[in-house]
This record gives structure tokens, C-alpha cells and sequence, in this order.
């Protein structure tokens, strides 16, 4: 039994011998290629697919953009148009900015048009008007950036007769800024109520004179801008506002369909900066925008940062006319539509007011 056991076993391996033999035989070349070519196929499919983590690896490691950081000069007058840069200015100081700031404060407005000419400094904060002045002036290239802050006049009233726009009948105002934005604004909402010849204007040179006069109680109905409306009211409790002239703007405007605002400051830049660093003023234009709403949102800190700069002598002055100082950060194609009609007003009372011309729309910095 046991040699039948082993004559079975030896057969059975010359059979399967013989079968592997015949299937080698008859393999074609055809095959062997076609096997050959899919796993050549396959080595590379396996070898793009390792590659593909690597490749997205790399792009992932790339930065955003190319953006590099500046040197940003500003310039910025003491008072309303200077309040909104100040938590900007804190950022620098932390060293937590994009781009590197240098701030210079002047307190007057031929100051600032001195050193941005010069090339002394590449952006500045300026009354609106005159950001169209020195467009015209610099042959074009200065151009507006933003706006920064929108109207900051008010009319006081030491008593409560005045209710309304039409209550100014046969009153008499006392102002300042005559041959100025003041003058043409107050001018506009008047004729557009038809009270050109109702109310009888006083002008005062100087702002701190006539905020003096209505604190002693020597003028009952007077219009000046911030911060002297909140001095006013903090040293005279007789004194309110009666009428806001940012809304009355507002109103007149929206009778004729028109969306334009009183605006009163502007941030201006050099053609020449703005065509060497475009991504670093998109940069500087975020941050403005987010020291702006930093400002309106903690009147306090914003106050302590005004002082702290040198824009006012007195942090609480400061932090109580920040609700009336309408900081802002309009820029882009909404600037130039707010704007444009603004424009068209000041050009109509007095053509020199915006440079003699209309500014055209290469005036405004629009990426």
C-alpha cells in the first residue's frame, strides 16, 4: 500500500511539472507586453499620485500673496480728521501693523499741502475741499483715497425754539468758516428750504472766539463744528443742538434722489506712492478702516489715544464729541458717488473753493 501511495504522489508532481511547462509555452509576446505596459502605467500613476501631496504641500506653504510690507508716511491735522487714525497709530506703536507708519500732526492745513508736495509724506488727512485743490494744484497727482470723517457741524441753541430747518426763519445765526466748506454747506441746506433771505448770518473768525462768546451767554444760536459743540455743552448745561447739519444734508439730498453726504475730511495719497505700493495701501486702507471702527466703538480709549497723540489737549472732550465726530472709512466707487454731487455744490458756490474745476474721475483712487 505504501508503494502506491508513493507512485501516486510522483506521478501527481510530473503532471503538475507538465502543466506549468505547457502554460509558459503557450504565453504570447503579446501578453508579456500588455502586462508590461500596465505596470509601467500603473508605476507612473502611483508615481503622479505620490507626487500630488507633494506639489500641494508646496502650494500650501506659499504665502497668500506677495505683499510687501512699506514705509507709510502720513500726515494729519490736530482735531476731527485726525481722531480716527489714533488706534492706527497705537498698532504701530504695538507693532502689530502690516506696514511700518510714521505720523506727522500739523495744525494747519498749509502745513500738511507744504510737506505732501515735497514728497515729505505720502498720504494726509485734509478738509475735502481741499483734497480736490491739490488735485488740481499738483497737475493731478494727488488723488483722493477715502473719506475719513462726514459732518461735524451743528447748530447750538441756548433755549428750544428751534425745532426744525424752518424754525431758522427770522433768526439770527452766528457762524464761523466763512469763505469755506461752512459757509457753502449752511448757504445750500438754506436755499434748499427756502431761507436764503430768512435768516441773517454772523460770521466769527475763529471757532474758539465764538464757542467763548456762547459759553458766557453772549450768543444764543450759534453753529460751529466739533469738538467745540461738546465744550460748549459741557460748560454751558443751557446750550443744546437743535439741528444736526449732516442730516439735514442728508435730507435735502434725498428730496432731489440724490445719496451724497456732507462730507468734511479726506484722506489724500501721491500718485507716486500709489502706483509703487498698491498692495501695501489696499493693506493701510484695511487698517484705517479697522482703526475707524475701533474709534466710534470705545469713545473712552479713544479719547485716552487723542490726548495721548497730541489731535486735542483734553481726553474727555475728546471722548464726548466722538459721537458727533462721524469718523468714517469710505473709499472705493462709494466715495466717489458720495462725493461727486458734494463737489458739484461747493463748485457751484465758489468754482476756487475745489481748485476751479470740477475733479474728473481720475481724482479718485479707485483700484
Amino acid at each position: 500500500m505504501k508503494r502506491t501511495f508513493k507512485v501516486t504522489v510522483l506521478l501527481a508532481i510530473v503532471l503538475s511539472l507538465a502543466l506549468i511547462a505547457l502554460a509558459c509555452g503557450n504565453g504570447t509576446a503579446e501578453d508579456t507586453t500588455t502586462t508590461t505596459q500596465t505596470t509601467e502605467e500603473t508605476t507612473e500613476e502611483t508615481t503622479e499620485e505620490t507626487t500630488k501631496p507633494d506639489e500641494t504641500s508646496e502650494e500650501t506653504t506659499q504665502p497668500e500673496d506677495d505683499f510687501e510690507p512699506a514705509d507709510i508716511r502720513i500726515g494729519a491735522l490736530r482735531g476731527p480728521t485726525g481722531m480716527g487714525l489714533v488706534h492706527l497709530m497705537a498698532s504701530q506703536d504695538a507693532g502689530t501693523t502690516a506696514n511700518n507708519y510714521q505720523f506727522a500732526l500739523a495744525s494747519a492745513p498749509d502745513e500738511i499741502v507744504a510737506s505732501l508736495t515735497s514728497g515729505q509724506i505720502d498720504i494726509a488727512a485734509v478738509p475735502t475741499n481741499l483734497a480736490a485743490v491739490l488735485y488740481q494744484r499738483t497737475n493731478q497727482r494727488v488723488k483722493l483715497l477715502a473719506v475719513n470723517t462726514l459732518g461735524v457741524l451743528y447748530i447750538l441753541e441756548n433755549g428750544d425754539l428751534v425745532q426744525s430747518i424752518a424754525d431758522l426763519e427770522g433768526q439770527t445765526l452766528e457762524s464761523t468758516g466763512q469763505g469755506a466748506v461752512p459757509e457753502y454747506a449752511l448757504n445750500y441746506i438754506l436755499a434748499e428750504n427756502g431761507l436764503t433771505d430768512s435768516v441773517e448770518i454772523i460770521f466769527r473768525s475763529e471757532h474758539a472766539e465764538l464757542a467763548t462768546l456762547a459759553v458766557a451767554g453772549q450768543a444764543d444760536l450759534v453753529m460751529l463744528p466739533e469738538p467745540f459743540v461738546t465744550s460748549v455743552l459741557n460748560q454751558n448745561s443751557d446750550f443744546r443742538i437743535a439741528l444736526n447739519l449732516t442730516q439735514e444734508w442728508q435730507a435735502v439730498e434725498a428730496a432731489q434722489g440724490r445719496s451724497s453726504e456732507l462730507a468734511m475730511g479726506a484722506l489724500v495719497v501721491h500718485s507716486d506712492f500709489a502706483e509703487q505700493h498698491p498692495q501695501a495701501l489696499a493693506r493701510f486702507l484695511e487698517e484705517f478702516e479697522a482703526s475707524a471702527e475701533a474709534a466710534n466703538a470705545d469713545p473712552s480709549l479713544t479719547g485716552a489715544l487723542v490726548e495721548q497723540y497730541g489731535i486735542m489737549p483734553s481726553a474727555q472732550v475728546a471722548a464726548s464729541a466722538v459721537p458727533n465726530a462721524n469718523i468714517v472709512a469710505i473709499y472705493g466707487s462709494d466715495m466717489q458717488t458720495m462725493l461727486a454731487p458734494f463737489y458739484e455744490v461747493l463748485f457751484s458756490a465758489n468754482p476756487q473753493s475745489v481748485g476751479g474745476v470740477l475733479p474728473d474721475n481720475d481724482f479718485y483712487y479707485i483700484p
